[in-house]
């Protein structure tokens, strides 16, 4: 299992029609095949600068391949998370067992 987790900012103004277009948007990524446990999150605490996150998993790294050459992620990630993500920080874990 892999679960894919994503925390970012927006460019968008908070509570804007923009940002819940970009969010329903996101959503939609759920949608490709491979893809379990989809949730879009809203960041509390006030330790950093993000105010959301994707989570996501996957059974392996076949289908985590499939889910980033995907052509709705490409799309996506071209049309609108690099133009209205204002910053970012990615982590992939896996299950670890000491």
């Amino acid at each position: 299992m892999i679960r894919h987790t994503v925390v970012f900012r927006l460019k968008h103004e908070p509570g804007s029609a923009a940002e819940r277009d970009f969010l329903r948007a996101a959503c939609e990524l759920a949608r490709i095949e491979g893809v379990k446990k989809f949730e879009c999150l809203r960041q509390t605490s006030p330790k950093n600068n993000y105010t959301f996150g994707l989570s996501m998993e996957f059974d392996n790294d076949a289908a985590y391949a499939f889910y980033n050459v995907h052509a709705d992620h490409v799309a996506f990630v071209e049309g609108r998370w690099l133009p209205e993500v204002a910053e970012f920080m990615e982590i992939d874990y896996v299950p670890h067992t000491p």
